[in-house]
């Protein structure tokens, strides 16, 4: 059974840090990029980060270049962690952050190509 599940968000004062994990399981891991999006209230769903396979290759939007970093850390062949390193957090990254699978280029972070995605963690900057 294929799962994403986040963890990792809350409140968080502007300038603050924070690490968000998207446990991924029961799918060949190494066919699957798995991207980060994120979804602000009345705002569309955006592609935050992305790692493709089997490469590695990091993509960002560029909101977010030289704030986060994403990164993979296989526990196995079909159980792997993806952390979004988000640094210097600001009131304009709120929003609810969802990790999700892709078997097309990432880096498009078009959520069309993603066929599966986690419920989501949300992640609020506020003073």
């Amino acid at each position: 059974q294929v799962q994403l599940v986040e963890s990792g968000g809350g409140l968080v004062q502007p300038g603050e840090s924070l690490r968000l994990s998207c446990v991924a399981s029961g799918f060949t891991l190494d066919r699957y990029a798995i991207g980060w999006f994120r979804q602000a209230p009345g705002k569309e769903r955006e592609g935050v980060s992305c790692v493709s396979t089997p490469d590695g290759s990091e993509y960002y939007t560029d909101s977010v270049k030289g704030r986060f970093t994403i990164s993979r850390d296989y526990a196995d062949a079909v159980e792997e962690t993806v952390y979004l390193q988000m640094s210097s957090l600001k009131p304009e990254d709120t929003a609810v952050y969802y990790c999700a699978r892709t078997r097309f280029n990432c880096s498009d972070f078009d959520p069309g190509d993603y066929d599966y995605w986690g419920q989501g963690t949300l992640v609020t900057v506020s003073s």
